[in-house]
């Protein structure tokens, strides 16, 4: 008993030990994570309640700045933008990045598939500034976009995309499209890879066909990466600054201005601090609002 006794102690001094070392290890990350992450965001939650043009003395408002943006019609349709960008960001990527993915691994195999692979992959590995100024090129009236369509005959919809009031968030979107595609793509091959291929041996045995093996096996069994896809595609639609910003400047007037943009300018150049925290706040709850339900519903379906 007294052996036993003594063992129970030593096991509990090793356990408490181990932890204590383990904590060691994790503190410098801690606290890394606490300086630049925890301490910014509580401090933006409480300059959000100021009014402040962040050098003089700030004063007590409350809820009045988040009231403010709902009162200024610019500064909602910047979220109603940041919504739009969702389509093009997020849902059109995943949605044709499935059916691109589907295809690579049906036809494109072995070196063929590796080649392809790489090749829809480079946009994500091209810094968004460098992408943005580049499709800012070919988006522009004298640009490579407008010079194919007047080769096709199409010279009559010719435009500076980027500047006109209607078609300069689409042609963004297009670029988040181009940027986002490959990796979307990747991320649901690798899904697809796990995939057992008996599945569809017997689907095709029993008379379905491409679509229908894509609809009842592939699509159910990628409940997970497709999770992750809208995930990350979302987050970069609600918080897009780089693009936008190097291509647009939110312009022309508002008709691209996201909040991304409007929290830079309402903090430096507006000199309304407390203001743009508010936003941010507003647009960090969006986030979690939007991504919460993605998480849950992912998970779910990959159990």
């Amino acid at each position: 008993m007294a052996l036993a006794v003594s063992q129970q102690t030593r096991l509990s001094k090793r356990v408490r030990r181990e932890t204590f070392v383990g904590w060691l290890f994790v503190l410098p990350a801690l606290l890394m994570y606490a300086v630049f992450v925890l301490v910014p965001l509580l401090l933006t939650i409480l300059y959000s309640l100021y009014r402040w043009d962040g050098v003089g003395p700030a004063t007590w408002v409350g809820l009045k700045n988040y009231v403010t943006i709902f009162e200024v019609p610019d500064l909602i349709g910047t979220i109603v933008n940041a919504f739009w960008l969702v389509v093009f960001f997020s849902f059109i990527p995943v949605g044709l990045g499935l059916v691109v993915a589907s295809v690579i691994h049906r036809v494109a195999t072995g070196r063929l598939g590796a080649i392809a692979r790489t090749v829809l992959f480079l946009p994500q590995v091209i810094p968004l500034v460098a992408a943005g100024i580049i499709w800012g090129w070919l988006l522009a009236l004298p640009g490579l976009i407008n010079q194919i369509l007047k080769a096709v005959g199409l010279g009559a919809i010719t435009r500076a995309w980027l500047g006109d009031f209607d078609w300069a968030l689409p042609a963004v979107g297009l670029v988040g499209i181009w940027v986002l595609l490959g990796f979307c793509i990747v991320l649901l091959l690798t899904g697809m890879t796990k995939v057992d291929p008996a599945l569809y041996e017997s689907a095709r045995i029993d008379g379905a066909g491409w679509f229908r093996e894509f609809v009842a096996i592939t699509v159910p069994l990628l409940r997970y990466e497709i999770g992750v896809c809208l995930t990350v595609t979302v987050i970069a639609a609600l918080a897009a600054f780089d693009i936008v910003y190097v291509s647009t400047a939110g312009g022309p007037g508002n008709a691209t201005s996201v909040p991304g943009i409007q929290i830079y300018v309402l903090a430096f150049t507006q000199r309304a601090v407390g203001l743009a925290c508010a936003l941010a706040v507003m647009l960090m709850a969006l986030v979690v609002i939007v991504i919460l339900p993605i998480q849950w519903l992912s998970r779910e379906g990959a159990r």
